[in-house]
């Protein structure tokens, strides 16, 4: 223990400020990494990994197996360079994230403010009668990330938003009720738009099973971007909000228009509000889903 005491005294009388910002920065990256694939299927990769990397130090360390030691080095190169593609999906989301915070300080436009509400009343009403007939729907709302490759691959209709087309849109069996609508700077830009689907995992550990292919999508697009989806259930009518890989579920129509006044409020900063500072600064959590 006295040992333990001195090499602790004199490791602090070794540390300058250096040091300190040094150990700072290296905790910082692990644990933005660690942030960043928390609740996805990169997180039981990595933690394979930690777990292989400890057993085969420990085996080594104790016992001398030199033809074993000797594939372990000549291997483990080959796994570094495997990394970046494990986490491919991972870093790109990172490095979207950093390249984000360039228009952190963008203000939206009080111009636009008018125009939005009435997208939004729009979108609210359309949303609660659908809801009340168990229709099907899913409507993204582009906030500063360009949902271009996503127009494309629907049918566009650059149309001024009401609630009837939107009821007309997504009333089972017709041409668009497939796939979501996107809407862009107070306009219906396309409809029966093909989303990427979310591979976090979050829907698989709910107990809920009633959530299918537009909630995925909907996790999906908010993974890939900034933008707000708006989703209504086809089996149950329940009305969700997604944003940055995290729903609210079960709104009612004054929650629901709430939540998205607040995401276009004029004073407030786009670019996600600074989330981009709280997503690796806040304590890590599970994305969760809020019922």
């Amino acid at each position: 223990m006295t040992n333990l005491l001195t090499d602790l005294s004199l490791l602090f009388q070794r540390m300058n400020w250096l040091n300190v910002l040094d150990i700072v920065l290296v905790t910082a990256i692990f644990f933005a990494i660690l942030h960043l694939i928390n609740g996805t299927k990169a997180a039981v990769i990595l933690r394979g990994i930690i777990i292989l990397v400890i057993f085969l130090s420990i085996l080594t360390s104790l016992v001398n197996l030199p033809a074993f030691n000797w594939l372990i080095k000549t291997t483990l190169p080959a796994l570094l360079l495997a990394v970046p593609v494990i986490f491919a999906p991972e870093i790109r989301r990172g490095l979207e994230s950093i390249g984000r915070a360039g228009s952190i300080f963008r203000i939206t436009n009080n111009a636009d403010g008018f125009a939005m509400q009435n997208t939004i009343h729009a979108v609210v009403a359309a949303a609660m009668r659908l809801s009340s007939k168990n229709h099907g729907a899913l409507i993204i709302l582009q906030r500063i990330d360009n949902l271009r490759d996503y127009i494309i691959t629907g049918v566009r209709m650059n149309a001024r938003i009401t609630p009837e087309l939107l009821l007309q849109i997504f009333y089972p069996n017709t041409p668009l009720h497939d796939g979501a609508v996107i809407i862009v700077e107070n306009e219906l830009a396309a409809a029966a738009c093909v989303l990427p689907l979310s591979s976090s995992g979050i829907l698989t550990g709910t107990p809920d099973r009633q959530m299918g292919l537009r909630h995925r999508a909907a996790l999906g697009i908010s993974e890939a971007s900034d933008a707000i989806a708006v989703v209504v259930s086809e089996e149950t009518g329940s009305i969700a909000v997604v944003h940055s890989g995290r729903m609210i579920r079960r709104l009612d129509a004054d929650r629901l228009e709430n939540i998205l006044t607040a995401f276009y409020r004029p004073e407030r900063l786009s670019a996600r509000e600074t989330n981009w500072f709280r997503r690796f600064f806040k304590t890590g959590k599970k994305p969760n889903m809020v019922k």
